[in-house]
């Protein structure tokens, strides 16, 4: 994965012919576009302030948004081998942090840049970033980009926990792959 999006917002395959859990750029660029085998449908999901902390959370051990739906679940108990991305946009302010808890491929891209990166086949693991750390500009809006690749067959968490304010944007897509 190249650490920059590509002028469509979407995430570069940097992995040459293959590697061990794909199987190269061609098949890899299907995952976050139209083509002819994938479907698509839009969904949203909603980060909350349970709390009033000011910490907007999703959380989803079962994260299965298209059971039943577009290719159906192939004889499974879910509909696995699913992408999900979200493009949305913030205003930074000083002490804003993203946290992503999810199995398979996960990569948060801020400002257009690649801040976390827990892509293969794995199960649910955590990585965090401090947006101190960026050199980003207090009252500025920037771009966060997300994308997940389900592609496990018996399970799919997918948490976020951010103290970033969303600015709210329908882009939000998944797709059968």
């Amino acid at each position: 994965m190249k650490d920059y999006l590509d002028q469509y917002r979407k995430p570069i395959y940097s992995g040459g012919t293959g590697t061990i859990t794909t199987h190269g750029k061609a098949y890899f660029d299907q995952w976050f576009n139209n083509d002819a085998n994938n479907l698509r449908k839009d969904i949203e999901i909603e980060l909350l302030d349970q709390d009033g902390d000011g910490i907007y959370t999703y959380t989803n051990p079962e994260f299965f948004p298209i059971d039943n739906e577009l290719f159906g679940n192939e004889g499974r108990q879910h509909n696995y081998h699913f992408t999900f991305e979200i493009h949305s946009k913030f205003t930074y302010e000083a002490g804003q942090t993203f946290s992503f808890t999810g199995d398979d491929d996960i990569w948060v891209f801020i400002n257009n840049h690649l801040e976390i990166d827990l892509g293969g086949v794995h199960g649910a693991m955590t990585a965090s970033v401090d947006l101190d750390d960026l050199g980003l500009t207090p009252g500025k809006t920037y771009s966060l980009d997300i994308f997940f690749a389900e592609r496990h067959t018996f399970a799919s968490n997918f948490v976020i926990e951010t103290s970033i304010g969303l600015i709210k944007d329908p882009c939000i897509k998944k797709r059968r792959m």
